[in-house]
């Protein structure tokens, strides 16, 4: 009798557990590598692979409670923290609504992309970011 520890291998401990994911697997990225032609390696320097998605009205609504897959980090200053717990807290006091900070965000930005897509130049967001 073997002492040894029977280990999964690398293929088990490394294996997608995803089914849907934004990122592909290094196993999927190394054969996109060595089945690419040559002729694409101008397309690969390109600055956007895909399409811009355009949005219609249907897509605006924000996704509420789901798993997310994409993140960004959003760095704010101490004033700009407290103003989103209070508004947190007002929400949750005063009307009800059980939602965290990060709802909070998909929902203004929701908002403030629809702005920006029917009012362009005059949009809220454009005559801030100008300081006017």
């Amino acid at each position: 009798m073997s002492r040894r520890v029977s280990l999964p291998g690398a293929d088990e401990l490394f294996r997608n557990t995803a089914t849907l994911s934004a990122v592909p697997s290094q196993r999927e990225s190394a054969e996109e590598i060595t089945e690419a032609p040559v002729s694409n390696a101008k397309q690969k320097n390109a600055v956007r692979q895909t399409p811009r998605r355009r949005v219609n009205a249907f897509d605006r609504s924000p996704s509420g409670r789901e798993k997310h897959d994409e993140k960004i980090t959003v760095y704010l200053s101490p004033d700009e923290l407290y103003d989103l717990d209070q508004a947190r807290l007002a929400l949750r006091g005063d009307l009800g609504l059980a939602v965290d900070r990060g709802r909070i965000v998909r929902e203004s930005l929701s908002i403030i992309i629809a702005d920006l897509e029917s009012k362009g130049d005059q949009s809220i967001i454009a005559r801030r970011l100008r300081g006017r």
